[in-house]
């Protein structure tokens, strides 16, 4: 069972109103606390739990008729059971009345199937948007989704986040000359374009084939990368396959050192290992979802962000925190 007390200024069982009010599902608290602190948000105590079959069970406590309400719940592993909580907790409040719902999703899953690739499969990523939208979610936020386009799978506005700001501190912290930036696949190119645009870094792209899902297989290396310390840039790492054959084929190619940064940690077991293994030298990721402390990964918060968005979604500006400072 997963419940996020009140706090701070919950200990009533009416919601205060105007203002951010925050309900957290069982995928991240963590995320949740740090980011009802920041916007100074009042927290609707919310327990997830479960039937004796397995069924979820989801209750918001108090009352939040007429609230302004922002769900936190990343749907991350286990999948299936993280969005089915959201739209749980999302048709509960609407049923108790709340005025507008939006769910804050940093890591939206299913996201890598947005279109049929043949016969008898499906567009995952349209039916999960549906879902949240018919459980009475208004809006949704989230960050940097697999592919921009996919927001055309949603019938509710989307508010999509990037990392960049959040990232590039990071990177020009390590102090790393002569750095190129490299996109482990054609269909990241676009992201590490940005990067290599602020960081003035050239561009580099490893081709890549898939045989089968989950599994990829680099080709070669597009762009000169000899004698340089090169950084992959990518929107997750899940198996970790991609980056460890990708920095594999950046050092065959002549490359100093490789780093690599990806902004969802949704890693299988192994995955760490796995990138770890083909001889990176730097990873850094964020918390939009839960990760594990470990020393071989850097971990940038995310709240400074997702507070500074919902603070502009509730049409008032943020008292003076560390979300405006960061």
């Amino acid at each position: 069972m997963s419940t996020l007390s009140g706090q701070p200024g919950s200990a009533s069982s009416r919601v205060r109103k105007p203002g951010i009010a925050l309900a957290a599902g069982d995928a991240h608290p963590q995320l949740a606390q740090d980011l009802a602190r920041l916007c100074a948000a009042t927290v609707v105590p919310t327990t997830v739990s479960a039937f004796a079959d397995g069924e979820t069970r989801v209750r918001i406590e108090p009352d939040v008729a007429d609230a302004d309400l922002y769900i936190v719940q990343p749907t991350s592993t286990p999948t299936n059971e993280r969005l089915m909580t959201l739209a749980l907790i999302a048709d509960a409040a609407r049923g108790a009345g709340a005025a507008r719902i939006t769910a804050v999703v940093p890591y939206f899953g299913y996201a890598r199937q947005d279109v049929r690739k043949g016969a008898g499969e499906p567009r995952s990523a349209r039916v999960a948007a549906r879902l949240l939208a018919s459980a009475g979610i208004d809006r949704i936020v989230v960050l940097e989704l697999h592919s921009p386009a996919l927001e055309s799978a949603f019938d509710l506005p989307v508010v999509q986040l990037e990392a960049d700001e959040l990232m590039l501190p990071v990177v020009r912290a390590w102090g790393v000359a002569d750095l190129a930036v490299v996109s482990p696949d054609a269909g990241g190119l676009k992201r590490a374009q940005r990067y290599a645009s602020a960081l003035a870094a050239p561009l580099a792209v490893v081709a890549k084939t898939r045989p089968r899902a989950d599994v990829a297989v680099a080709l070669q290396v597009l762009g000169d990368v000899r004698g340089r310390p090169c950084l992959i840039v990518d929107d997750m790492a899940s198996t970790g396959g991609t980056l460890a054959e990708a920095a594999r084929a950046l050092l065959e190619a002549g490359a100093r050192e490789v780093h690599a940064l990806f902004v969802h940690a949704v890693m299988a077991p192994g995955a760490l290992e796995r990138i770890s293994a083909a001889s990176v030298r730097r990873i850094v990721t964020t918390d939009s979802v839960r990760v594990a402390p470990d020393p071989r990964i850097q971990v940038v918060p995310i709240a400074p962000l997702l507070a500074r968005t919902l603070a502009r979604l509730a049409g008032r500006p943020m008292e003076a925190t560390d979300a405006q400072r960061s």
